[in-house]
């Protein structure tokens, strides 16, 4: 990958992309690659997403901001695909002690146009989880979904209205209660406190200067001379791919190559390598299909326990718990098929394949190779 980065610095951007339903490692090949490069990038996504990087003998725990940061030469850049939650994001600077690094209000650049998650699009997905019964996605609970559902309503709010005029922030703001109220009538926002706290972010962000159009921004590092290097960092997974995934057990974005573009704003023709991750085993968190999982209530109750039991081994050895939520991650084995599915959409160029390791413990490792329906061999995943 290393000698890749180097050979790719034509095409200038490359992109890391989870092959699976994401927490393949991505951040820990972000930091391999990121000293090489100028910018790392985050496209799409919010605060969902966990991104776990050692450096030395320190820890950093990322959510939102781009991991690339930790290295002294590199630029951090949220693009106009992604969502903000700013409780969140100034938590993360100080959780990570971001601050204590050399110039790092210089190398964080946040688009206008990344739209705004809110605390009460947190809350109204959590009242519509608990609509939901018996068919609960399993979301995190991060207002992810809210938030893009609004900005597909043509009624959310971006970064460059907070750092604009504030008294057309105020009037978007009040609006947007009254919409989401409307579908929640039980939620309760104390407009004017909240309109308090954006204020004060709303200066802080600009003495920091964070927020720019990212377009021009990196339109202008792709032009220069020398030009810059990009990598991409993408967040969930492409089985998590709101077109593409396990709908409706997906998230709310596109994390497939396509968002790399939509979500930066950049052609093409200036990406050069795909990268995509893959655990050599699978692993899920939340609800949704996973044919391999090491837990198959079809079976009988003494398949089940020895299932349930190399399962848990899985999850034990590889730490499979989620760096947001917590929650512990479901375990299987790898899926070929949909490796290739993943392999077809993105053209990875690339794959990186991470906790081999975790392996080296079990006598017997099983591969997925083929989906049979009806005693019929089918080719690729069913939609549904």
């Amino acid at each position: 990958l290393h000698m890749a980065v180097e050979v790719n610095k034509q095409s200038l951007v490359s992109v890391i992309l989870g092959a699976q339903w994401g927490d393949e490692g991505k951040g820990k090949i972000v930091d391999l690659l990121a000293p090489k490069v100028d910018i790392v990038a985050r496209c799409q996504g919010g605060h969902n997403a966990g991104h776990t990087v050692a450096v030395d003998d320190k820890v950093y725990d990322f959510h939102i901001i781009p991991s690339g940061i930790v290295h002294p030469r590199c630029i951090a850049l949220i693009g106009s695909g992604t969502v903000v939650h700013l409780p969140s994001f100034f938590n993360e600077l100080e959780k990570n002690e971001i601050t204590k690094l050399p110039d790092w209000s210089k190398r964080i650049v946040i688009s206008d146009r990344a739209h705004l998650v809110f605390d009460m699009h947190q809350i109204a997905d959590a009242m519509g989880e608990k609509k939901r019964a018996n068919s609960k996605i399993g979301t995190t609970g991060k207002g992810i979904g809210p938030t893009y559902a609004c900005k597909c309503w043509r009624n959310g709010i971006r970064l460059g209205d907070l750092v604009g005029n504030f008294n057309e922030f105020k009037s978007k703001f009040q609006q947007l209660v009254l919409f989401l109220k409307a579908q929640f009538p039980d939620l309760n926002v104390d407009v004017d406190e909240e309109l308090k706290r954006y204020q004060n972010y709303a200066e802080k962000l600009k003495s920091l200067n964070l927020v720019h159009d990212t377009v021009f921004y990196m339109h202008k590092a792709l032009t220069a001379s020398p030009a810059k290097s990009v990598l991409v960092e993408g967040a969930n997974g492409a089985l998590l791919d709101i077109d593409f995934g396990t709908y409706p057990y997906v998230t709310s974005s596109n994390c497939s190559v396509g968002g790399a573009l939509t979500g930066l704003g950049i052609p093409p023709w200036r990406v050069g390598m795909i990268i995509g991750v893959v655990k050599a085993y699978e692993t899920r968190v939340g609800d949704g299909p996973f044919p391999t999982e090491l837990n198959n209530a079809s079976l009988s109750l003494l398949w089940k326990l020895y299932l349930l039991e190399i399962g848990d081994r899985l999850r034990e050895i590889g730490h499979e718990y989620g760096v947001t939520t917590g929650r512990p991650r479901r375990c299987g084995w790898l899926d070929m098929v949909l490796l290739k599915y993943s392999i077809m959409i993105n053209g990875f160029t690339h794959l990186a394949f991470t906790k081999l390791d975790v392996l080296d413990n079990f006598d017997t490792i099983k591969v997925a190779v083929e989906y049979k329906k009806n005693n019929v061999v089918v080719d690729v995943p069913p939609g549904k």
